[in-house]
C-alpha cells in the first residue's frame, strides 16, 4: 500500500496511483480524485491551505489501509495521498485509488478509504475566500448529527440539498 503525503511543490498525480494499484490479478480498479473547488457552502473559493502531522497521517493511511484490507478481504492494494500546503482552484487534493479482483470490492475499499480519510486523518484544511477572508473547516464539517460507537454518521444533508450516507 502506497500512503504518501508529498510536500506542495509535488503535485499528486492520479497516473501514480493508478500505476500503483494496477495488477495482473486485478478486474477491479476504482480511483477518487478530489479537487479544489471554486465555491463552498454558498461563497467562492480562491483556493485551499492544507496542513498535516505527516508522520501521523502516515500511520493514519496505513491504519485505514490494513482495516479496508480486513473488512473487505481478498487481495487488494490500495494508495492514499493528500496533499498539503497551498492549492488553486482545480488542483488535486486528495486521492485514494483500490485495486481488487472484483469491482464490488474495489468501490467498497475506495469509499471506505475516502471516507475514512475525511473523518480521521490529521489533516487541516483553510479555505481563502474571493471577499479575502478565510476559514479553518473540519474534516465535515456538516457532519454534526450524533455518531453511533464507530463514529458513523448515518446521513446528512447539506444546504444545496446534497445527501449522503457514510459507511465506515
Amino acid at each position: 500500500m502506497s500512503t504518501t503525503s508529498p510536500d506542495s511543490a509535488t503535485p499528486l498525480d492520479p497516473a501514480a496511483a493508478l500505476a500503483f494499484v494496477s495488477d495482473p490479478r486485478f478486474g477491479g480498479i476504482d480511483m477518487f480524485v478530489g479537487k479544489v473547488r471554486e465555491h463552498n457552502l454558498g461563497r467562492l473559493v480562491t483556493g485551499i491551505s492544507y496542513d498535516l502531522f505527516e508522520p501521523l497521517a502516515l500511520r493514519t493511511f496505513q491504519a485505514i489501509g490494513e482495516r479496508a484490507r480486513s473488512q473487505i478481504g481478498g487481495p487488494m492494494k490500495l494508495y492514499i495521498a493528500h496533499a498539503k500546503g497551498d492549492l488553486r482552484i482545480g488542483d488535486v487534493a486528495v486521492i485514494v485509488a483500490a485495486g481488487t479482483p472484483h469491482r464490488d470490492e474495489a468501490f467498497r475499499a475506495c469509499r471506505f478509504a475516502i471516507e475514512a480519510v475525511k473523518h480521521e486523518a490529521p489533516i487541516w484544511k483553510q479555505e481563502h475566500y474571493i471577499d479575502g477572508d478565510s476559514a479553518w473547516s473540519e474534516g465535515c464539517s456538516l457532519c454534526e448529527e450524533p455518531r453511533d460507537a464507530e463514529g458513523t454518521v448515518a446521513k446528512h444533508e447539506n444546504a444545496e440539498g446534497h445527501s449522503h450516507t457514510h459507511g465506515h
